[in-house]
């Protein structure tokens, strides 16, 4: 089993997301021994946002790309093949202004890729990442939960929900603890509830 692991908070150890994340491999490595787990940290090791360089490499034919695009689509290729790879796939995200870190969305730009993702067919677009489990695990520092007035505020779970189920992942499980700015009593029952909903989804 694979398991890949895309973090995008930049706290370091003092990220929930992070924390939440590293629980959920953990739980998942002991029920799998022999899993392998890829971590890629897009705020650390940061990916190029699309500019017309990086598209003009994407929509240029392989025969005719130069070295500069054959360069920046491979980056792009081996992503991608990483997803292929993996039989788990967990996103780890922090609320950036109501959505995700810019980081991440560049990662996703990367992957998303016409005819090699997803294709488009007479009958809507087809995802060709099919038969992953993947794990949504982020934080916020406000309440965005669900009964909240601030919940349609909150654009990470259908961004996420969409692009990836536009790309085959339709085995979504989100996992999200809300208001860990707001306190430290806050903070604990959010990641109390985060904690159990790993353990809800672990179980399914």
């Amino acid at each position: 089993m694979n398991i890949l692991v895309i973090n995008s908070s930049p706290m370091g150890e003092a990220s929930i997301s992070r924390q939440l994340v590293k629980k959920l491999v953990d739980e998942q490595l002991t029920k799998n021994l022999d899993a392998k787990v890829i971590e890629r940290d897009v705020m650390t090791n940061q990916l190029p946002h699309l500019d017309a360089s990086l598209l003009g490499a994407f929509f240029t034919p392989d025969d005719n790309r130069t070295v500069e695009q054959q360069q920046a689509v491979q980056q792009s290729d081996n992503l991608i093949d990483e997803l292929f790879s993996a039989d788990i796939i967990v996103f780890g995200i922090p609320m950036h202004n109501f959505g995700i870190p810019s980081a991440l969305k560049a990662y996703i730009d990367q992957i998303s890729r016409a005819g090699k993702t997803f294709k488009y067919t007479e009958t809507g677009a087809e995802g060709f990442i099919t038969g992953k489990k993947v794990y949504v695990v982020s934080s916020r520092g406000g309440d965005y939960s669900e009964n909240s007035p601030m919940a349609t505020l909150d654009f990470i779970n259908p961004y996420m929900k969409t692009v990836l189920g536009f790309m085959g992942m339709t085995d979504v499980s989100f996992i999200g603890a809300n208001g860990v700015n707001m306190g430290d009593e806050a903070k604990e029952k959010a990641v109390a509830v985060a904690e159990k909903q790993i353990e809800i989804a672990l179980a399914a």
